[in-house]
């Protein structure tokens, strides 16, 4: 973000297809703030160029993790070459603006509409609870401005890293526990350039803020490397 949105949002979960990894990763290396977390429905449909036949279709395009929530729909049409890529509606517009005939984009049905292309098959998703979670993100200098309205946090993203010895990692989940805050999801990632050194990224829920401070301390006295990444309203 270099100061010409005031917000963004980024996908960082998704109930079928698990965490969006490297997400993680952007969030520690950028100055941003998460301020606030969404859950939508997630839809997938087979889109291609008008007038095109399923049976036409040779190929198929969409980003790797809508890819990994249609899986069972891949598997039973094994004809179809399978490629990623960096956009699902982006696919959709690759195949139009190139005159496809034997590609199709898995993609939301908005995609359909704003490119002109034709769904072909609806409710790809291995089931129909699939939810992405995500993150509203703004500039470190703005977070203070909530963009979602006066809402009171009661939940806050953290990263940290710990010494490479016995007993840290558990010792940091037992500090969050006596600091009164709830552990509700927990990631790791590697550390460039440190093999099997990890950064660990958690969420808590908290009942005052003055626990969320405590977590904080304690993490803090405890491990190499603490970032809090932001707080918010939760709402999984």
């Amino acid at each position: 973000m270099q100061g010409t949105v005031a917000a963004a949002v980024l996908p960082i979960e998704n109930s079928l297809h698990g965490s969006v990894a490297e997400h993680y990763d952007l969030l520690l290396e950028h100055p941003v703030a998460i301020t606030g977390e969404s859950l939508l429905r997630i839809r997938f449909n087979l889109i291609a160029m008008p007038g095109t036949r399923f049976s036409d279709l040779r190929r198929v395009l969409s980003h790797p993790v809508a890819l990994a929530q249609c899986r069972r729909f891949l598997a039973a049409h094994r004809e179809l070459e399978v490629g990623p890529f960096y956009d699902t509606a982006g696919s959709v517009k690759h195949l139009m603006e190139s005159q496809l005939r034997d590609t199709a984009g898995i993609a939301p049905s908005l995609a359909a509409t704003q490119y002109g292309a034709e769904i072909l098959q609806t409710g790809l998703e291995d089931h129909t609870q699939n939810f992405t979670r995500f993150h509203l993100i703004q500039p470190l200098a703005a977070s203070a401005d909530l963009l979602l309205g006066p809402q009171v946090p009661n939940k806050m993203s953290l990263a940290f890293s710990i010494d490479h010895r016995p007993g840290t990692l558990v010792e940091a989940l037992q500090l969050l526990a006596r600091a009164g805050v709830d552990l509700t999801k927990i990631e790791s990632r590697p550390v460039p350039g440190s093999p099997w050194e990890y950064v660990f990224y958690v969420d808590v829920r908290f009942a005052e803020a003055t626990h969320a401070e405590a977590a904080l301390a304690a993490l803090r006295a405890h491990c190499r490397m603490v970032k809090e990444l932001g707080r918010y309203t939760g709402h999984a």
